[in-house]
């Protein structure tokens, strides 16, 4: 293993340096932004070891210093999604906190077209036929998130936070440091999300992993009329009003395939109608696509 010094010298020169290396000297950061939310920045990696691109995802601690229970659950839930092995899920491959810095960083993969809300706008051409075949693979990652022991709850799934390498029409689930790691009942109790996104039900903070279906089902949306839901909201408030009221985004009318919308509103419908992902799998919309062999299977 390359110590932490030789890793800075062979980033020096003419050549980019990083900007911070991981404690065993594996993994380097450039200086590059990749993505940036309310908990957590991503930067461009790079993988010494491997020769492969890597993003690195920095929490800043400072946000939960004086909630020690959240800390905890917060280091109890990137060890849980360390062990997470499926074809539809982004890799964690390694976590540390950094104290001087105050700092706890993960190491993911990263696909080469990155998210799919900005692949999707720049091929705006794509047919129904290939969004099912994305679709298909979000709910396979959603499954085996739901089917985990304990249950995994996303909590703030949508399509900047989906990722695909364009090269192969694979898509993965990413983002999901903030995860709910929830026991045998399937309850969750906290408000974490984007709020076009949520399920009625996560504003009761009470709800189970149906409301990542709620949300797959805006996804949906979103893929298919290149439109977020709720933009004819002007704030948080207004769509909270409408999602709690039942009331669909103005998006809905511009989906013309009754079959398409009818497989979203099944998305959407009451926690005790709502089907599983394992349900939607199996539902006549994925009806005539043509899959690889290997889609079921995990890695």
């Amino acid at each position: 293993m390359m110590p932490a010094a030789a890793a800075m010298e062979y980033s020096g020169g003419d050549r980019e340096a990083f900007v911070e290396v991981d404690p065993t000297g594996r993994y380097g950061r450039y200086n590059e932004l990749l993505g940036s939310g309310a908990v957590k920045k991503v930067y461009r990696g790079f993988d010494q070891e491997e020769g492969i691109e890597v993003a690195w995802n920095q929490v800043k601690l400072r946000n939960f210093c004086n909630d020690e229970s959240m800390m905890e659950r917060l280091y109890a839930e990137v060890d849980i999604l360390t062990s997470l092995k499926h074809k539809n899920i982004i890799t964690l491959f390694t976590k540390w906190k950094d104290a001087q810095r105050n700092t706890l960083n993960f190491i993911t993969e990263v696909c080469t077209s990155g998210n799919l809300r900005d692949y999707r706008k720049k091929h705006r051409h794509v047919s129904m036929q290939a969004l099912k075949k994305w679709c298909r693979q979000i709910l396979q990652g959603l499954d085996y998130l739901h089917t985990r022991e304990p249950c995994i709850i996303h909590r703030d799934l949508n399509c900047s936070n989906i990722f695909i390498n364009g090269n192969i029409g694979q898509v993965k689930i990413g983002d999901l440091g903030m995860a709910a790691i929830v026991g045998k009942s399937h309850c969750a109790h906290s408000i974490l999300g984007t709020p076009e996104f949520m399920a009625p039900e996560l504003y009761e903070e009470d709800y189970t992993e149906l409301v990542d279906i709620y949300s797959f089902g805006m996804c949906v949306l979103e893929m298919v009329t290149l439109e977020l839901p709720y933009t004819e909201c002007e704030n948080v408030a207004r769509i909270y009003r409408k999602v709690t009221s039942g009331i669909r985004p103005q998006a809905m009318n511009k989906v013309k395939d009754p079959h398409v919308k009818a497989f979203i509103e099944k998305c959407l419908a009451q926690p005790r109608h709502r089907p599983s992902a394992a349900d939607l799998l199996h539902d006549s919309f994925f009806d005539g696509i043509s899959f690889n062999d290997d889609d079921d299977a995990e890695i």
